[in-house]
């Protein structure tokens, strides 16, 4: 069993003793926590790197966190630039690779809470979409931070529908310069991280016009600030867009560009280029531009949105054991709050998803590294199945992970209001990611595209069309199916087969369902545009189904890996079992509506989803110790490794502010009201 001092410890001295309500349930292990840590981290090499980097930054207290709940925002944005000239410091001096693990480490380590983070969306925007030749001359000046760079794309008028970005790059030939330009109020890049009040240069997303012709969204270098005195440029207006509902130590700033002239290299040309004279030669697809945002969308999921629920999972499990409320039985003390079946129904389905999800993004991650040489030498046959299942997945990801960070966060009762639990700043945070990278139902849209032309593919030739004619995400839409479950008992629904060709089914009946009713409408005499309008929310459910059948299927392909784990593996496997179960359950009518799952099958779901809540309650704070969050990442007062809550969050709030400074409302309004009312008397 792994030692678990590297968890703990914030310097307070009651992190020397465990409380014996959490110590009780890390007593009888089923699994060895380490080994599942190893297995999440990749392996048990990583798992050593990782905790050593957490070492070296949790000992040094420029990198603490404890002060963030009683900060200004400005005080936020300053932390954060002052954390990241640190991390770049020490990764000077201990030769951390720009694209190493520790760097990622140390990201995961302070919680994300860096400034300067779209530089590293710059850099891979760069290496994605620049030729080798702006790769040589740009990466290098980033890399060693003489520019500080942005990505603007989003605008004050749009933010999904790229096609309809207004700021515009015409090509004067005369010069060998494209002008930037921001011809309306709604064309002004608004939300850019790091660009209010840091960037010098931005990669700014514009319509290209060259001899003439609009040529669609292309990304150019534009420098934006003085690398002498940082004052913006001529042409440039730029600024920070004001208070948000979190990301405080985020800048997240505007920029109107007016008339701004930057040589013709400086678009990005591995795609496309436009000749000295002004002809636009076409060397991708007209999605290969977009490819910078698929690898961002693969990239959040395991970086910014998981975590977040992960760490809810952490902190509301362990608060649940240590928190004791009412009495199961009248002569039994009072129970701890995780024994109670409405407890272990609020958080388990989310510990699980949580689990679902690691290995849902493993596989996306995975998938995405398979085609990426290929797409950088123009190779896209894999770009539209990559471009789905990003799209869908992380709508899917980030809405579930949304919704069930509150869920921990209410499951904590009124100290999960406090900011002090580190709930309340979780759900903030992993709230933006439904809008960044692509609003969600927008993105739910462009999976349901993919799989309307799938299905539709299969319905023009479905004697010639083979599995591996076929997309693999969608290989399953020609797999003969039942058309009724065959579970004749609850034990039945807890085989991965029985539970994924459920899925499978209703995913299959959606899609065709979805296609039925824009043929419909087709048939009818409506326009393609119309038609597609009209039968969205129908492709959103089947989208939904198809993302949640993708997920269910990758968690029981990591579990069939693990048969050398066989006490991990049973441990995983009743989350998964839970996960698809619970899924069924909150889609009952998707599995009834056809008369695949009979109303006695669905009790039976539910005798089976009910029946894994008290194995998984035995395990519940093992799984939770295995993400192995330290105490400083977690930054809670009631999610550290000790269990100490009431000593912590009663110490944590005597460091307010309020209670150090005096009270200017008792002299300006408290005082004379209470001497108003003593006069009349």
């Amino acid at each position: 069993m792994g030692s678990p001092v590297h968890r703990v410890s914030m310097g307070d001295t009651w992190s020397r003793q465990v409380h014996p309500d959490i110590e009780s349930e890390r007593c009888r292990q089923s699994f060895d926590v380490e080994r599942l840590t190893n297995i999440l981290d990749g392996g048990a090499q990583n798992t050593a790197l990782r905790r050593e980097v957490e070492s070296i930054i949790h000992s040094d207290p420029e990198f603490s966190l404890k002060e963030n709940y009683f900060m200004s925002q400005r005080e936020r944005y300053e932390a954060g630039v002052r954390r990241r000239f640190h991390v770049q410091m020490l990764a000077q001096r201990l030769g951390w690779l720009e694209n190493g693990c520790e760097l990622h480490y140390a990201y995961r380590a302070i919680s994300g809470d860096l400034g300067l983070g779209l530089h590293s969306i710059f850099l891979k925007a760069l290496r994605n979409l620049g030729s080798e030749e702006q790769i040589a001359k740009w990466a290098p000046l980033c890399e060693k931070f003489q520019i500080i760079t942005t990505y603007a794309q989003t605008e004050l008028g749009h933010g999904t529908y790229l096609q309809g970005l207004e700021t515009e790059a015409t090509y004067d030939a005369d010069t060998q310069e494209f002008v930037i330009h921001s011809p309306t109020l709604t064309a002004t890049k608004w939300w850019p991280g790091d660009l209010g009040r840091s960037a010098t240069h931005a990669l700014v997303q514009a319509q290209l016009i060259c001899s003439g012709a609009q040529q669609g969204m292309h990304a150019f270098i534009v420098p934006i600030r003085s690398l002498q005195d940082h004052t913006p440029l001529p042409g440039i207006t730029i600024g920070d867009i004001g208070p948000k509902m979190d990301l405080e130590h985020v800048d997240n700033g505007f920029l109107q560009l007016d008339h701004v002239r930057v040589p013709r290299e400086n678009m990005l040309s591995r795609f496309a280029q436009v000749s000295p004279d002004g002809t636009y030669i076409k060397l991708g697809t007209a999605q290969s531009n977009y490819f910078s945002m698929v690898e961002a969308r693969v990239n959040i999921l395991s970086n910014e949105i998981l975590p977040v629920l992960q760490k809810a999972c952490v902190i509301a499990i362990r608060y649940s054991v240590l928190r004791r409320q009412s009495k199961l039985r009248p002569s039994d003390l009072e129970a701890k709050i995780l024994d109670h079946q409405t407890q272990q129904q609020k958080l388990f389905p989310q510990l699980a998803t949580a689990y679902a999800f690691h290995f849902l993004a493993n596989s996306i991650l995975e998938f995405f590294h398979d085609s990426h040489s290929a797409i950088l030498d123009r190779d896209f046959s894999l770009l539209p199945e990559l471009h789905a299942l990003s799209s869908g997945i992380k709508a899917m990801v980030s809405d579930f992970c949304i919704q069930g960070t509150e869920l921990c966060r209410r499951a904590c009762g009124g100290h999960g209001y406090s900011s002090l639990s580190g709930l309340p700043s979780l759900v903030t945070r992993v709230t933006a990611s439904c809008t960044y990278e692509g609003e969600n139902t927008v993105l739910y849209l462009q999976m349901a595209r993919f799989l309307v032309k799938s299905y539709m593919q299969v319905q023009a030739s479905p004697v010639s069309t083979s599995q591996r004619s076929l997309p693999k995400s969608v290989a399953y839409l020609i797999t003969p199916g039942l058309d009724r479950c065959p579970a004749q008992r609850a034990a039945d629904f807890l085989h991965p087969e029985l539970y994924t060709m459920a899925w499978a089914h209703v995913a299959v009946r959606l899609i065709k369902d979805s296609v039925h009713h824009l043929q419909t409408l087709l048939q009818s005499g409506a326009d393609k545009h119309e038609a597609w309008n009209q039968t969205t929310v129908i492709h959103l459910q089947a989208a939904k189904a198809h993302s949640y059948y993708v997920s269910v299927k990758s968690f029981t392909e990591a579990l069939e890996k693990l048969e050398d784990e066989p006490a991990v593996q049973q441990a995983l496997k009743r989350l998964c079992d839970l996960y698809a179960l619970h899924g069924i359950l909150s889609n009952a009518g998707d599995f009834l509506h056809d008369g695949f799952l009979s109303g006695a099958q669905v009790d039976m779901v539910r005798t089976a989803y009910l029946d894994l809540l008290p194995l998984i309650r035995k395990d519940a704070i093992l799984l939770t110790d295995a993400f192995d969050f330290t105490d400083q990442c977690l930054n809670s007062a009631l999610g550290c490794y000790d269990g100490n809550v009431y000593e912590r969050l009663f110490h944590w709030a005597q460091k307010s502010p309020t209670n150090a400074q005096g009270n200017p409302a008792y002299e300006k309004y408290i005082r004379p009201l209470l001497q108003s009312w003593r006069s009349k008397l």
